[in-house]
């Protein structure tokens, strides 16, 4: 799961936002505040463990990096490390109708709408899913390892990003000042795909600097694969919604298509990937129309920014240009555009 975009803009929550969520999203952001410490600290002190200071060397390497060959804000953000109590900075709680793949979001002032609400401790999340399901809905809580205040504190690197190898450190660090870079109220789809791309395309010119060997084939077949078969089952849960069937046929079709997808996956893992239990733990729980949002929020748009990134020469510079004349227009044109290049 990668970042979350975190609603932390607290005073001006909207006076829907219950106190409770209030208080336990500023609380949580103190907290990682107060236990940031500066990374050159940590570097310099002859006492500190070794594999952390070589975890958090690449991270500032990556920093610089991310400033001085990608254009992404060179500000104080992952200059600072927060070891946290805890092996998520926050859960993901996602929430869908129960005959629906459609978020229901939640809104804030300044932030706009997002298909997901963070929160900084997993019972809470589990309380506020459990009043969810109370009235009938889907939902799908994921632990979140790194989120985005937009530029509003200086994010630090957290614990949680380095239970994750090198490259999805570097990566994540890239994803998040995306999101510093260039933000459109409303558009989780437009943020998420935006940054991914971001990082994906990070990654592969850092491995080029570094001489850190390309994804091997078989992985990145078995990612596009999953991708995929999440994808495919989403948009057919899209038609079944769509039809004009009484609610108990929609859930006798929906729950073939969820079967259907857990049968899908078992095949391609037992017949092309060797047996690999690598996305395993997407199928250990429920499926649901909630657990297929990820997939469609992070990875809609992916090619159509690999086409404006291709469109402005691989630079950098002018493709942030390109994104954000996108991204200031209106949702009809935005999308038209996006289509165009996907």
């Amino acid at each position: 799961m990668r970042g979350l975009i975190l609603g932390v803009m607290l005073l001006g929550l909207s006076g829907c936002t219950s106190l409770g969520y209030l208080h336990q999203a500023w609380e949580g952001q103190r907290e990682v505040m107060r236990l940031a410490v500066p990374i050159e600290d940590i570097l310099d002190d002859p006492g500190a463990d070794p594999a952390l200071q070589r975890r958090l060397a690449l991270a500032l390497e990556a920093r610089q990096f991310a400033s001085a060959r990608m254009a992404l804000p060179d500000n104080l953000s992952y200059t600072r490390y927060s070891a946290l109590p805890r092996p998520f900075v926050l859960w993901n709680l996602f929430v869908t109708p129960e005959l629906s793949v459609d978020a229901i979001e939640q809104c804030y002032p300044w932030l706009g709408c997002v298909g997901y609400r963070g929160y900084f401790a997993q019972a809470d999340a589990e309380a506020a899913a459990s009043q969810w399901r109370a009235r009938g809905k889907q939902v799908y809580i994921g632990g979140v390892p790194a989120y985005s205040t937009l530029g509003w504190y200086d994010d630090p690197v957290l614990s949680s990003m380095l239970h994750w190898s090198d490259e999805e450190l570097v990566g994540l660090i890239f994803h998040e000042l995306t999101h510093q870079h260039f933000f459109v109220r409303d558009d989780t789809a437009f943020n998420e795909s935006y940054a991914t791309f971001v990082e994906q395309q990070g990654l592969r010119e850092w491995r080029k600097l570094k001489g850190w060997p390309e994804p091997t084939e078989t992985e990145r077949k078995q990612h596009q694969a999953f991708v995929q078969l999440m994808l495919a089952a989403r948009e057919d849960l899209q038609r079944i919604y769509a039809q004009p069937l009484a609610a108990e046929a929609l859930r006798r079709q929906r729950d073939q298509r969820f079967a259907r997808l857990r049968t899908d996956y078992a095949e391609w893992r037992d017949q092309h990937w060797a047996g690999s239990a690598r996305f395993d733990h997407w199928f250990a729980g429920e499926l649901n129309n909630a657990s297929l949002l990820p997939f469609g929020l992070y990875d809609q748009w992916v090619p159509a920014f690999a086409a404006l990134f291709a469109e402005a020469s691989d630079d950098w510079s002018a493709f942030h240009a390109r994104v954000a004349e996108v991204g200031r227009l209106t949702t009809e044109e935005r999308l038209r555009v996006l289509r165009k290049h996907q």
